[in-house]
């Protein structure tokens, strides 16, 4: 189980930062931890963006 909490959070971290290690998504036992990481990674980067983007859009410096 360790294993897996290690895999998504590297997905997470890969997936905020834009990018996407091949050699862990493809691991038999943990490539799905870290694909789902990436997938709410990148998620979570695009919503702060998102944010940033409104914010700027109204006017608010944050």
């Amino acid at each position: 189980m360790e294993e897996a909490f290690v895999a998504y959070n590297a997905g997470h971290a890969d997936g905020s930062a834009g990018r996407r290690d091949t050699r862990s998504a493809e691991d038999p036992e943990t490539g799905p931890d870290y694909r789902i990481g990436v997938v709410d990674g990148s998620v979570a980067a695009f919503q702060a963006e998102l944010i940033a983007e409104v914010r700027r859009l109204l006017g608010e410096a944050h």
